[in-house]
């Protein structure tokens, strides 16, 4: 029996108990890493958990960021010196605790040209040593995060050879922490949490909503039910406010383009471009496993409805484009573009903020609606573990639960181990970073049924898409591509192999 799997069969058992009358003590709604993070919170306190997503784990924002956890180095630049510190504390649990086979040191390289001015030089300087500050009071050793350093010409071209070379002077390095996949640790702490008896049901709707019971449609099977809960908790992100009308939200789009590393010429590290005219804003071109560059970000409102998946307006493709081109070597055109993706901050919309969406502040706020639901909203990705800490007492609160204290800040996830065990695995390096302990599990697929050690695309074999089906929750093709392996992210790589992904899913949901 693998620990924490989610699959269909565990999804319709689960169903008709909670369609039963059972009544559980907290009901989430919303399947990403917020949502996600107060069901395991919750579970691990032991607490009895249901979780409702309308459409499927990490559908939503959570899988369109930069992959990054960031250590709030923003965040002190604006004076959000409690922000900055919650940042570097929670990027250090999971990079040495909770997660460290799901994250990795990100080296961040700052070219510096001879139209490089000097305050811009010093300003980046002082800003990654205050960052180095900030890990060492997040007591995140130097061996996972090493401390920033100057670099000169010749090794700023080792670490970027695409960089353009004429005035290059040298460069800035920091470090970062980096995810290998936004959506595989939504997952991740999905499945930790069903290994607490959380009940996680996606493709669930929340119709009606109140603090102490949902009416749900199953979007499978058109099936309405009511469930009935202690506490109600709403963590649809930048959908909140459909869900509790008083939430107000002001949300803003963040755009990423998607490049083959061969175009950029990008080695290990990103490449920091400032944006100019502005102090403290860069474009990020980010490498990833697979031979591929995440080239973003944009922080601009989003007026009128929000939609399901938002796509990257033109102008944000431009100026992308353009700012990274300043420092390459070769021009970035459109036809360098091989996907893109947008996500939507939701954040919050406090009394008295103005300007632009850029300058609002990334802190999250729990607040109970009148008629006693629930809701986390704002935050990023680095700190869903304290929101969802946060979210969980004021639940317990509110409802009068019988809880203990929060474990999830010592608590590894599934697959989880240091990095000194994760490099003895027999299992290829490319599964250990995605999976962890149980990469060598997935690579017994294929060699137990050499058709499952087939690669798909991008690295991705038949068996990683068997294993989504039987352990992960993946429900259909869809599933497999755009959340589970990310291939969707290249719409050509999801195109070439979604008939034998389609194939893959039907027997292995044939066989559950």
């Amino acid at each position: 029996m693998i620990p924490g799997s989610l699959n269909a069969r565990r999804r319709e058992r689960e169903l008709e108990e909670l369609a039963g009358g059972e009544r559980v003590d907290v009901l989430v709604i919303g399947g990403g890493v917020t949502g996600a993070g107060i069901a395991l919170d919750a579970a691990s306190r032991g607490l009895s958990v249901a979780l409702l997503e309308a459409h499927d784990l990490a559908f939503g924002t959570s899988r369109f960021s930069s992959k990054l956890v960031h250590g709030g180095l923003r965040y002190l630049a604006k004076g959000e010196f409690a922000l900055a510190q919650e940042s570097a504390i929670e990027r250090g649990i999971m990079m040495t605790r909770t997660a460290p086979h799901l994250t990795r040191a990100m080296p961040q390289l700052f070219p510096l040209y001879a139209s490089t001015s000097p305050f811009q030089r010093r300003l980046t300087s002082v800003g990654l040593h205050a960052g180095d500050v900030l890990r060492r009071i997040a007591r995140t050793p130097s061996w996972v995060l090493p401390r920033p350093r100057f670099v000169p010409a010749a090794e700023t071209l080792a670490l970027a050879p695409g960089l353009r070379r004429h005035g290059l002077r040298g460069g800035l390095l920091g470090f970062d922490g980096a995810l290998v996949d936004d959506a595989r640790l939504v997952v991740t702490i999905a499945r930790t949490a069903a290994s607490y008896g959380a009940r996680v049901l996606t493709k669930v709707r929340a119709v009606e909503v109140s603090g102490d019971r949902v009416l749900a449609r199953d979007e499978l099977s058109g099936q309405t039910l009511q469930i009935s809960a202690r506490q109600v908790v709403n963590a649809t992100g930048v959908w909140a406010g459909s869900v509790v009308p008083s939430v107000r939200l002001r949300p803003s789009l963040g755009s990423h383009l998607v490049l083959a590393t061969d175009t950029v010429g990008l080695g290990l590290a990103s490449v920091n471009v400032a944006v100019p005219g502005e102090t403290n804003r860069f474009v990020f071109l980010l490498p990833q496993p697979g031979g591929r560059v995440y080239l973003g970000l944009t922080d601009e409102p989003l007026h009128g409805d929000v939609p399901d998946v938002p796509t990257v307006p033109e102008s944000d493709v431009d100026f992308l484009l353009g700012v990274a081109s300043s420092v390459l070597a070769r021009k970035l055109t459109r036809e360098d573009v091989i996907g893109s993706y947008a996500g939507l901050r939701p954040l919050v919309d406090l009394p008295g903020t103005s300007g632009r969406s850029a300058d609002l502040s990334r802190k999250h706020a729990v607040a109970t609606s009148a008629d006693g639901v629930v809701t986390v909203i704002g935050g990023k990705l680095t700190t869903y573990r304290k929101m969802a800490q946060d979210g969980v007492d004021a639940a317990i609160a509110h409802a009068g639960l019988h809880a203990g204290p929060s474990i999830t800040s010592h608590l590894p996830m599934l697959g989880a181990a240091d990095r000194s065990t994760l490099s003895t695995l027999d299992a290829p390096e490319r599964l250990i970073a995605r999976y962890g302990t149980e990469a060598p599990r997935i690579a017994a697929l294929g060699e137990v049924d050499h058709s499952l050690g087939e690669e798909l695309r991008a690295g991705v074999t038949a068996a990683e898409v068997v294993w989504a089906v039987r352990h992960e929750g993946a429900l259909d093709a869809d599933d497999v591509l755009a959340r589970r392996t990310r291939l969707a992210l290249v719409p050509s790589d999801a195109d070439a192999v979604r008939e034998r992904v389609e194939e893959l899913v039907t027997k292995a949901l044939a066989g559950l």
